[in-house]
């Protein structure tokens, strides 16, 4: 048989390794995006990795998002840079803030939410440490997913900066009795009285940069920079 008279159809197609009908150039910026899966990729990290144009990578960007291939998210530690994603993933709490955030905005209405209900445990209860408190939100049910004895930990963290609650270790006299010396308990800050029970100093030593917050504090979180009373504080110190 004459070489000229083979089907086409049997000839080697040339493996795709994307969806079809895209070009390289869109088949380059999806396999990148696609690499950071749940973390998903920066417009000026996607354009460094495929060694493409400015104009070429936001136009393939814009092809992509156009074929619903990928989607543009928002990163909460920093909303001010396009941040694309493929459509199989959902980002990753790195990126979208957890449960705390909503559309990339920070859940005011639900953190308040917690906070008084953290304070009305503290009413009943006189002192707590952080675990009674972790249990009592669970039975409350006030939120749709699981939340975690770190987040409390995150609510209570920021009602001691706000002023709301202090944090205190047991002293195992008084309203501490059951719970063992030296294990940190919460109780209002209001009429809380000397003698209660050592208060620790948050701000005592952030003078030497060892914020004991510091691990919670993000722009617009729960704790933030712009919103630490100890590091305004701080900052009026005469050193």
């Amino acid at each position: 048989m004459s070489r000229s008279l083979v089907s086409p159809s049997l000839k080697r197609k040339r493996p795709e390794t994307g969806p079809p009908g895209l070009i390289d150039a869109e088949r380059a910026i999806l396999d990148s995006i696609k690499g950071k899966k749940d973390l998903g990729n920066w417009a000026r990290d996607i354009k460094q990795e495929t060694k493409l144009t400015d104009h070429v990578v936001n136009k393939s960007l814009k092809s992509l998002l156009a074929k619903k291939l990928i989607k543009e998210v928002v990163n909460i530690q920093n909303k001010g840079k396009k941040h694309y994603m493929s459509v199989e993933f959902e980002p990753s709490k790195e990126i979208s803030g957890g449960e705390w955030y909503v559309d990339g905005n920070l859940d005011k209405e639900l953190i308040n939410i917690l906070k008084q209900l953290c304070l009305r445990y503290l009413r009943v209860q006189k002192v707590a440490i952080l675990e009674g408190v972790h249990n009592d939100l669970k039975k409350n049910r006030v939120v749709t997913f699981e939340i975690s004895c770190q987040q409390v930990g995150e609510i209570l963290n920021s009602m001691v900066l706000d002023n709301d609650i202090i944090e205190v270790k047991s002293t195992g006299l008084g309203d501490y009795h059951s719970i063992p010396i030296g294990t940190i308990c919460y109780r209002f800050a209001n009429g809380a009285g000397a003698g209660k029970g050592p208060r620790l100093g948050a701000f005592a030593t952030v003078r030497f940069g060892a914020c004991p917050r510091i691990s919670l504090c993000t722009p617009d979180g729960v704790i933030s920079p712009s919103t630490c009373v100890y590091y305004t504080k701080w900052l009026n110190i005469d050193f």
